[in-house]
């Protein structure tokens, strides 16, 4: 390979055995259009590659799946006629260098996602680690996130019904944006991106492209160095009251008979989005880049293909279609442009006017990058060696502990240690960012934001459905196949615990450099415990996304599965929310504080708590997670205004009721009853093996633990609602 050669394909991204490979495929050196092409599609954000391999032992077909993982998102039967379609992505890299905008299109492309599928938008929620609490870049990152998206997805119209925080010292050069959209269909009326018929028009549909986003996918798919602030160019800019368009007019051609395939123009731009069009049906396109609108002067050809400005759909139309078809984005504002046509010959070709300016077989360029299982693949940092007992080393996660809880004879003060985890970054009231969401648009919000898993009513159908997430990257740190198996077993508990069946998962993969042994390792580990959870649980992967090369100056984040559940409510007037309610019964079911995950336990656990919600015995459940038994019940009782008094009498051995309290031990869940449906509770732990603990009641200004914990709620409150006003101060 000559020098000019290696150099223009390390600016594409590639690697000299990928350049090798595709003149060896082409029988031809490719030329910098073409070399920029494969760059994008080629990328680890597009392409995959190191990730194939594994994702293939993940479930991904149920009773319930219509549509699995290889189209634009997942969908599943949720009954009465309607279709759920569900993904979560990533944003995470143009959230680094430019926060607001980096959050903003990270909502605009997954809603992009769920409306080219023919499905209506209806809830969104979002995932989102930050660095160490105390940095003042994380505060600044954390305003800008959340901002992003309030500000996207309120002006679209769309409510983000809930999400998670997670603060981490890995994270502080490398947020992580995650966010999952959950849309509605009618049965029949989904559409593909599954282009066909030769001689079909091919328009093009939205905003104007510009010169930025070029190259996002590549961007996306290297380390965060000093260098990435001058990359600014490389995150798109969204325009959500254009988007808002795009839905509607969208949604309105989809039922339509002469209306192909759709897909949107996000990763890779229009070169992603022809080429995996026309590689999906076995077929070929011609595209002409004069006739593709433009709001900038002098564009290349291959800034044409490349860009990823956003708001931008492509569709297939049936022949002699066009103008009518264009009559209906007319009325709704939006350009509309016929920009090439589908062949029958398998090839990608760009035409500039009458010059053939590329040239290249779709399959190829689609799905021929080669897949790379395990380190030293590549050409990237050598792998170094596992540290410690785990993967990655064991972190702070902002639990602020405060100094010495042991301050005299060894006692810990158990009332200091409850209200500092309330008040830490990663447990406190999450109400400041959630209050800039408008979670009620649509009017179908029936569970709102910190109050447990998010409940959504089905217009028309008795049913509901409840969305929540389960984060791995703790757990991972020390075991990434415990993080992964928990990561899927918190995700369905918590729709369990708001008396939905789980019925799907969407993922999302955060992992730094594959190249590395530790990496690797960990992304084998999480994908195995994954796969053994949802075996055991029984929920499929209908979607996902993996995003690599999360490290900053070399050093990775921890590992950080994200896990989405979908579940369905039989009776939506029947449904459970993490709040108390007065003269309660208080219940502990499951495990013990120093249990191991069983995931046979945790299936039983999770249909006995289904079973007492849907029976209305049980309207109030909670799982125990972050900080324990006693930060639980603190939450369920801050989140009502009502308190909790418990004897503490179950406490059976206090060498070790530290643990009882604070630990996270797996498969516990906190339920209250009306006491009069006290029997309903025991019969049911009864027939599912369950482990049963009454713990108390409801009540009172207190939270209570016989005589190891009195904090008023007043005091705890204040301690609570304050966490993340402390974000950013040193």
């Amino acid at each position: 390979m000559r020098a000019a050669e290696r150099s223009a394909a390390a600016e594409a991204g590639l690697t000299e055995l990928e350049y090798d490979r595709i003149c060896q495929a082409l029988e031809r050196e490719p030329n910098r259009l073409e070399l920029g092409m494969f760059g994008v599609l080629w990328s680890e954000h597009c392409s995959y590659k190191h990730s194939k391999p594994l994702l293939r032992r993940l479930p991904t077909a149920g009773a319930h799946v219509l549509q699995g993982p290889g189209e634009n998102a997942g969908a599943v039967d949720v009954g009465d006629g309607l279709v759920a379609v569900m993904k979560i992505e990533s944003h995470n890299h143009p959230s680094a260098v430019e926060p607001y905008q980096g959050a903003a299109t990270g909502v605009g492309g997954i809603l992009r996602d769920i409306f080219t599928m023919g499905a209506r938008p209806i809830a969104l929620m979002d995932a989102l680690c930050f660095g160490d609490p105390r940095s003042s870049r994380t505060g600044y990152l954390l305003n800008e996130v959340v901002s992003g998206i309030a500000g996207y997805g309120n002006c679209v119209g769309v409510p983000t019904v809930g999400g998670s925080i997670a603060f981490d010292s890995s994270y502080t050069g490398n947020p992580l944006v995650n966010v999952l959209c959950l849309g509605l269909a009618r049965k029949g009326r989904l559409l593909s991106s599954r282009a066909s018929g030769p001689g079909n028009p091919v328009m093009l549909v939205g905003s104007e492209t510009g010169r930025d986003g070029i190259a996002g996918a590549s961007f996306a798919s290297a380390q965060l160095t000093q260098e990435s602030e001058s990359q600014r160019p490389a995150v798109q800019v969204g325009n959500p009251f254009l988007q808002k368009l795009l839905i509607e007019a969208c949604l309105e051609v989809a039922g339509d008979p002469d209306v192909v395939a759709m897909q949107d123009l996000g990763a890779a731009g229009l070169t992603g989005a022809a080429t995996e069009m026309v590689a999906r049906g076995e077929c070929g396109i011609e595209i002409d880049v004069q006739l593709v609108p433009r709001r900038a002067t002098g564009m290349s050809a291959s800034e044409v293909m490349r860009s990823e400005s956003q708001e931008r759909m492509l569709l297939v139309l049936t022949r002699g279609s066009e103008e009518r078809i264009q009559r209906v984005f007319d009325r709704w504002g939006l350009r509309s442009s016929v920009i090439g046509r589908i062949t029958d010959d398998g090839l990608v070709r760009v035409r500039e006017g009458t010059a053939l300016v590329a040239e290249l077989p779709a399959r190829f360029l689609s799905g021929g990058a080669p897949g790379y299982e395990g380190p030293g693949t590549g050409s990237h940092t050598p792998a170094v060696p596992p540290i410690g007992r785990g993967l990655v080393p064991r972190r702070d996660f902002g639990r602020a502990q405060g100094p010495a809880l042991r301050p005299q004879g060894g006692r810990v003060d158990s009332n200091q240690m409850l209200l500092n985890l309330l008040g830490s970054p990663n447990l406190s009231s999450r109400r400041a960012v959630y209050e800039q969401y408008d979670h009620m648009v649509q009017t179908n919000t029936v569970v709102p934001p910190g109050q447990g898993a998010a409940v959504l009513r089905l217009k028309g159908s008795t049913k509901g459905l409840a969305l929540g997430l389960g984060i791995g990257g703790a757990a991972c740190a020390d075991d990434p196949w415990l993080g992964g198996a928990l990561a899927v077993a918190e995700a369905c508990r918590n729709v369990a615990c708001a008396g939905g069946r789980p019925v799907a998962l969407t993922d999302c993969l955060n992992f730094g450099d594959p190249e590395r042994d530790v990496v690797w390792a960990a992304l084998n580990g999480v994908v195995d415990g994954m796969r053994e959870a949802c075996l055991a649980l029984d929920v499929p992967i209908i979607s996902g996304n993996v995003s690599l090369y999360n490290e900053t100056e070399g050093e990775p984040i921890i590992p950080t599965p994200i896990v989405g559940a979908l579940g369905v409510i039989a009776n939506v007037e029947c449904h459970g929310r993490a709040a108390f309610a007065e003269g309660q019964s208080i219940w502990l079911l499951g495990g013990g504080s120093g249990a191991p995950l069983d995931l046979d336990l945790e299936r039983r656990l999770q249909q006995c708590v289904i079973e007492l919600v849907e029976s209305g015995a049980t309207p109030t459940a909670a799982d125990v997670a972050e900080g324990g038994l006693a930060v639980a019940l603190g939450e369920l009782a801050l989140a009502s205004g009502i308190g909790a008094v418990c004897s503490g009498s179950w406490i059976e051995n206090e060498a070790r009721w530290e643990d009882v309290l604070f630990g996270e031990a797996p498969s516990r869940i906190i339920i209250a009853s009306p006491r009069e449906r006290d029997g309903d509770v025991e019969v049911a732990a009864a027939r599912w093996s369950v482990p049963l603990t009454r713990l108390g009641l409801t009540g009172g200004d207190q939270v209570r633990i016989g005589d190891l914990i009195s904090v008023s709620l007043d005091e705890a409150f204040d301690r609570w609602s304050r966490g993340l006003e402390r974000v950013g101060d040193k």
